[in-house]
C-alpha cells in the first residue's frame, strides 16, 4: 500500500512539473516567434512613410521591454500569493495565447489604417505582461512541487523550457524558409502561421494547467494573513531577500541575453559569420545550452547552490573579456562554436538554479512576487538593454567596452554570492514543509 501511494505522489509530482514547464514553453516560444518574424510582418504594419506609426511602434516596444515585464511580475505575482500558483499560471498562458491569436488575425496597415499597428502593440503588450508574470509564478510552482532533495533538478526545467521556445521558434522559422515557403510567401501571409500555431499550443498547455494540483506550500497557508498575502507592504518586509534577487540576476541575465539573443546578431556583425552560420550556430549551442540545465540542476541538489553560483561569479568576471575578444576574433567556426558552448557551460551556473535559490529566499505568502518583481525588474533594466548597449557601443568603435560592461556587472554579483547564505541549507520551503 505504501508503495502504491509513493508511486501516486511520484506520477502527480511529474504530471505537475510537466505541466508547469509546457506552460512555460509555450509561453516563452510565443515571446521569440514575435522577435524571429518581425522582419516579416514589420512592413505589413509599419509602413516606413508614416512618422506616426513610426513613433507609435518605438513607444509601443518601449512600454513593452520596461513596463510590462515587471508589471506583470506584479500582477501575476501578488494573483499566485492570494489566489493561487495554478490560478495564476492558467490566466498567464490565456493572456498569452489571446496575445497570439490577435497577432495571427489582425490585418494590414494597408487594410485598416492605423488600427493594424495599435492592435499589434495591444497584442504585444498583453504578451509582456503574461511573460513578465510568468518566470516568478511558474519558478514558485516548481520549486514548491518539487521533492526537498532533488528540488535543484526539477527547477532547472524552468530553463529548459525557456530555451527550448526560443529553439522552437527558431526550428519553425527554419523549416517555412527552407522547406515549406518561399520568401514572398512569408512576407505576404506566412508570418502569420508561428502565431496561429502558437495559440493552438496554449489551448493544450491551457488543458494541462488546469489540470494541475495546487501546491501544498499555498494551500497550508491561504486561510492565514489574507490581507498581507503577495502585497508590497509585505514583500518590504523582507529586503535582504529582495536585494539578493536583484543582486543575483544583475551579472546574469547579462551574461544569458549576451550569449543567447544578442550572439546571433554579433556572430554575423563582429565574427562576420553568414546569417545562415549564425542561426545553426545558435540553435546547436542553445540545445546543448538547454541539455546542461538538469545536469547543473542536479548538481547543485548534492554539493549547493552557492558553488555554483560563485563558480559562475569567478570564471564570468575572469573569462568574459578573454573570451569574447578571442571569439570577435576568430575565423574558425569550430573555434567560435567552442568558446560559445564555454561560456553557456560558466552561464549555466547560473541559470540552472537562478529559479529554486529565489524561490528558497521568501516564506509562502510572499514567495511568487518576491521571486517575480524583483526579477523582472532587473531583467527589463540589464537583460532588456543588452543589446542596445553592445550596438551602440560597436557603432562608437568601442564594442570592447561592452564586454567590460558585463564583467563588471557579473563581479556585482559574485559579492552578493560570497556573502549569501546557501539557500539549499538555509531554505524557507524547508518551512513550508513543517
Amino acid at each position: 500500500m505504501k508503495s502504491a501511494d509513493h508511486h501516486k505522489i511520484s506520477s502527480s509530482r511529474l504530471k505537475a512539473i510537466f505541466g508547469g514547464s509546457i506552460g512555460n514553453l509555450v509561453e516563452w516560444y510565443d515571446w521569440y516567434a514575435y522577435a524571429a518574424f518581425a522582419i516579416y510582418f514589420s512592413a505589413a504594419f509599419f509602413p516606413k512613410e508614416d512618422a506616426t506609426v513610426q513613433l507609435l511602434n518605438t513607444a509601443g516596444i518601449f512600454a513593452l521591454g520596461f513596463l510590462m515585464r515587471p508589471l506583470g511580475g506584479y500582477i501575476f505575482g501578488r494573483l499566485a500569493d492570494r489566489m493561487g500558483r495554478k490560478k495564476s499560471m492558467t490566466l498567464s498562458v490565456l493572456l498569452m495565447s489571446f496575445g497570439s491569436l490577435l497577432i495571427a488575425a489582425t490585418p494590414t496597415y494597408q487594410t485598416i489604417g492605423i488600427g493594424a499597428p495599435i492592435l499589434l502593440l495591444t497584442a504585444r503588450l498583453l504578451q509582456g505582461l503574461s511573460v513578465g508574470g510568468e518566470y516568478g509564478v511558474s519558478a514558485t510552482y516548481l520549486s514548491e512541487m518539487a521533492t526537498k532533495n532533488r528540488r535543484g533538478f526539477y527547477s532547472s526545467f524552468q530553463y529548459v523550457t525557456l530555451i527550448g521556445g526560443q529553439l522552437l521558434a527558431l526550428a519553425i522559422q527554419l523549416a517555412l524558409q527552407k522547406v515549406f515557403l518561399t520568401d514572398s510567401q512569408l512576407h505576404e501571409w506566412g508570418w502569420r502561421i508561428p502565431f496561429i500555431f502558437g495559440a493552438i499550443l496554449a489551448v493544450v498547455a491551457l488543458y494541462l494547467r488546469k489540470n494541475l494540483e495546487e501546491t501544498q506550500a499555498f494551500e497550508s497557508q491561504k486561510n492565514h494573513t489574507s490581507n498581507k498575502k503577495g502585497t508590497l507592504q509585505e514583500l518590504l518586509k523582507h529586503p535582504k531577500a529582495v536585494l539578493t534577487v536583484i543582486g543575483l540576476t544583475l551579472g546574469g541575465t547579462l551574461a544569458f541575453y549576451t550569449y543567447t539573443t544578442y550572439m546571433q546578431k554579433f556572430l554575423v556583425n563582429t565574427v562576420h559569420m553568414s546569417k545562415e552560420q549564425s542561426t545553426l550556430m545558435s540553435f546547436t549551442t542553445l540545445f546543448i545550452f538547454a541539455c546542461l540545465q538538469p545536469v547543473f540542476g542536479a548538481l547543485s541538489d548534492k554539493i549547493g547552490r552557492r558553488p555554483l553560483l560563485i563558480g559562475f561569479g569567478i570564471a564570468g568576471t575572469c573569462g568574459t573579456v578573454p573570451l569574447l575578444t578571442l571569439l570577435s576574433q576568430t575565423t574558425s567556426q569550430l573555434q567560435a562554436f567552442l568558446l560559445l558552448m564555454l561560456a553557456l557551460v560558466i552561464v549555466s551556473g547560473y541559470t540552472s538554479i537562478n529559479a529554486i535559490v529565489k524561490a528558497e529566499l521568501f516564506p509562502a505568502q510572499i514567495r511568487a512576487l518576491g521571486v517575480g518583481l524583483p526579477y523582472a525588474l532587473t531583467v527589463a533594466i540589464f537583460g532588456g538593454t543588452a543589446e542596445y548597449i553592445a550596438l551602440w557601443l560597436k557603432d562608437r568603435q568601442h564594442e570592447h567596452y561592452y564586454y567590460w560592461y558585463i564583467t563588471g556587472c557579473i563581479f556585482i554579483s559574485l559579492i552578493v554570492y560570497v556573502s549569501m547564505k546557501d539557500t539549499k541549507i538555509d531554505s524557507k520551503l524547508d518551512a513550508d514543509e513543517k
